[in-house]
């Protein structure tokens, strides 16, 4: 991606911070996320970047690039550094596992954190929103766990299409959206357009 400055110039393409930082600025701003968390992560030439630890409830996702964490993603040393994310052990697992994922972003969207609370899952009912199939619920484990992450890789297998295609998403139940895609701007289209499919699905009831 390059940012505009005038027309016909550009700059030149933002680094794997600058774009992490500015994901998690437009998250938090069209209420895609909250302070009370989240983690957003990229992979480049095997290593990972992702958010470090209280991104939200310190930064208000107007994270400075200068804090994202980085190592390379096939060591552990990143799980050593006091800013890592507690919940950044999912993302791993998933690198790990999946070669098409190039990009995660866990998160909090108002409307669909009703069907995290409910551990119901999300229906596609927009066209937009087809192409994700039925956003299921994996089995609840505590935050931060090994056992969420698990849980995480065990719900993405089969979904390896997805991934490639667009994004595949999973619900945490009590807890958020996790959303793997091969670009991250693309995980970032996923997770507004099932928070707006949600959306429809909860507003649908008001209807006569």
């Amino acid at each position: 991606m390059f940012m505009q400055i005038g027309k016909g110039r550009q700059m030149n393409p933002m680094t794997p911070e600058e774009k992490i930082s500015y994901v998690g600025r437009l998250l938090f701003e069209r209420r895609l996320t909250d302070f009370c968390g989240g983690n957003i992560s990229l992979l480049v030439d095997d290593r990972i970047y992702i958010t470090p630890r209280y991104s939200g409830s310190k930064q208000h996702w107007n994270v400075d690039p200068d804090t994202i964490v980085s190592a390379p993603i096939h060591s552990d040393e990143i799980l050593e550094h006091p800013d890592f994310s507690r919940e950044g052990k999912a993302h791993l697992e998933v690198y790990r596992t999946f070669p098409e994922a190039g990009a995660v972003i866990h998160a909090h969207p108002f409307y669909v954190l009703p069907f995290c609370a409910a551990s119901k899952p999300i229906a596609p009912v927009l066209e937009a929103t087809e192409k994700f199939g039925v956003i299921e619920t994996v089995p609840y484990a505590p935050a931060h766990s090994r056992e969420l992450a698990e849980n995480i890789k065990n719900g993405l297998k089969g979904k390896e299409a997805h991934i490639t295609r667009h994004a595949a998403a999973l619900l945490l139940p009590k807890h958020g959206i996790f959303v793997v895609s091969k670009d991250l701007f693309a995980c970032l289209d996923a997770v507004e357009r099932i928070n707006w499919n949600a959306w429809c699905i909860l507003a649908q009831k008001s209807i006569p």
